[in-house]
């Protein structure tokens, strides 16, 4: 946090408050292109990344997804391409804005940092804040927050879609379209539920200008997955289950399980970040056929479950442990079922992150 005492009288006397990425900025020759926004921030980077690459630039990929660059600052030169997925924290005292800035939706999060839900859309806006003449701004029409951002963005704004042909990048009869041309059909899109299709509409928007309409629609009929984002683990006894231990967030949970079109058995729960959990309770209640809660957030997604308008007796069962959720969520499991790690909260409670977390969970499946 950046009101820590000892920080700010740091900079009282004098001395100035940056970050690695912010260096990374400064020293970049090449043109960067930076995602941001509550969800689908990794699937976006991933794909500007794998779309570019495909048309045969020399790719560099880091940032909140894993890896600094700025230790490989001297490999990049000014014709490369350089990608990079950026966290609130990590934009929160940004000065300076890339070449093409994606918000892919905002939503309550990180509440247990940020001051408040203000602080942490403004930390997002910088992003796009110091952008010149000739950069590229995209982001999200149908989220209420970024769709208000658009409006006071004059130049240099793209919008997408899934709801509106009123956005640059929109749905018309089973296509992505580009203002008025045909991108992408979305049948051809390996990775499954439609927040991936706002995922492309995004890295569209952004390599649009840059590569040609063959290596979109390659990558999208060839890349499969992500690691910890809806992925498929095993089959065992009919029963399958799935991995999708980035789902920190009631929305991120919600969008994995409108990828299924069953009913599934859920498993939710972990760190508190003092975010609302109201929004989940609905959606749970229609995708779900068993709740499995294990971890400081479960009293707060049973309550948004039970408040729910559409609560008809849901079972919901609390564990103690980690190690019980299979036991519980196998209880009930029959052939044909599947079984999603979706937690819906973040990982600190039990794992240092939610890889940690999805490998664990990964593992535990495994040795079944």
């Amino acid at each position: 946090r950046c009101d820590v005492p000892a920080l700010k009288k740091a900079v009282e006397n004098g001395s100035i408050l940056t970050s690695e990425m912010e260096v990374f900025f400064d020293l970049c020759p090449a043109p960067i292109y930076a995602i941001t926004g509550s969800d689908g921030k990794t699937t976006t980077t991933t794909l500007t990344y794998e779309i570019l690459k495909e048309e045969g630039y020399t790719c560099h990929l880091g940032g909140n997804i894993g890896k600094p660059l700025l230790p490989d600052i001297d490999k990049i030169s000014p014709d490369d391409k350089v990608i990079v997925e950026l966290s609130s924290f990590q934009l929160h005292t940004m000065k300076k804005s890339p070449h093409c800035a994606i918000i892919t939706n905002l939503a309550p999060n990180h509440l247990d940092w940020h001051t408040d839900m203000d602080e942490y859309v403004e930390s997002k806006k910088n992003i796009y804040k110091f952008q010149k003449d000739g950069d590229k701004f995209i982001t999200n029409y149908d989220n209420e927050i970024t769709n208000k951002i658009a409006k006071n963005v004059v130049n240099n704004c793209l919008t997408f879609s899934r709801k509106s042909d009123n956005a640059d990048i929109y749905l018309d009869n089973g296509y992505i379209c580009y203002k008025g041309e045909k991108i992408l059909e979305t049948e051809s899109i390996l990775l499954p539920g439609e927040h991936n299709v706002e995922n492309y509409m995004a890295a569209i928007g952004a390599v649009y200008d840059d590569v040609s309409l063959k290596s979109i629609r390659k990558v999208a009929m060839n890349f499969a997955k992500i690691p910890h984002r809806i992925e498929f683990v095993r089959e065992y006894n009919g029963v399958k289950f799935y991995n999708d231990s980035i789902a920190s967030s009631p929305s991120r949970a919600i969008a994995g399980l409108k990828s299924f079109n069953q009913k599934v058995i859920m498993i939710a729960g972990g760190y508190d970040k003092n975010i609302p959990y109201d929004c989940i309770g609905e959606v749970v209640n229609d995708k779900v056929k068993k709740l499995v809660l294990c971890g400081a957030t479960s009293p707060k997604i049973e309550v948004a479950v039970k408040s729910a308008v559409n609560y008809n007796g849901l079972p919901i069962v609390t564990v103690n442990s980690f190690s019980d959720i299979l036991t519980e969520s196998l209880k009930d499991a029959q052939k044909g079922d599947i079984v999603i790690l979706s937690p819906a909260s973040a990982s600190f409670d039990l794992f240092k992150n939610f890889e940690e977390r999805g490998n664990v969970f990964k593992d535990m499946v495994n040795a079944l």
